[in-house]
């Protein structure tokens, strides 16, 4: 009795625990947003048994006149989901992709080509340069917004562990 007991507890608390996993994702999102994800999800569910397959997407593709779409792309599209892709999931890897970011390490990599001396920070006006006239460039507005944000010492230099660490976890300002 006292083992039987012990284990409808344990299968209770997994259950609550499944619920605050898939329950966080929703929270991520508007319920005009999440609305607008299932339209998505059943566009892409072709056969609309909740779960997304690989032929599912071969037909979405086919639908937006991409043809030969190569399995490994379709597989790679697969494995995000780490097994089988129903609306839960679906909505997690979207949550990920849009708020989600870089690991802290990959952007801390980053920086640290900006610091060959290695002291831990990067000068603010050659950065804000950079921001400006490099690849995805930054306008001046979102430069200084970015600034608004950025732990710098005296010198007008950028810490850019701790604002590795503000991109990665949030601002304890915003929250």
């Amino acid at each position: 009795m006292a083992s039987r007991k012990a284990g409808t507890r344990g299968k209770a608390a997994a259950t609550k625990q499944a619920q605050r996993g898939s329950s966080n994702v929703f929270s991520m999102f508007e319920q005009a947003q999440i609305q607008e994800f299932k339209e998505a999800f059943s566009c892409i569910d072709q056969n609309r048994d909740g779960i997304i397959s690989k032929s599912d997407l071969r037909e979405t593709y086919s639908q937006l006149g991409k043809v030969n779409v190569p399995e490994e792309e379709l597989d790679t599209m697969l494995q995000e989901g780490k097994g089988p892709i129903n609306f839960t999931v679906f909505l997690t890897l979207f949550g990920e992709k849009l708020n989600g970011t870089d690991p802290e390490e990959a952007i801390l990599s980053a920086f640290r080509l900006f610091d060959p001396s290695g002291k831990g920070v990067v000068n603010r006006d050659e950065f804000k340069q950079l921001l400006l006239t490099q690849a995805d460039k930054f306008s001046l507005a979102e430069v200084e917004q970015m600034f608004a944000l950025t732990p710098m010492d005296l010198a007008g230099n950028i810490d850019y562990k701790s604002l590795c660490y503000i991109i990665t976890h949030g601002d304890e300002k915003e929250e």
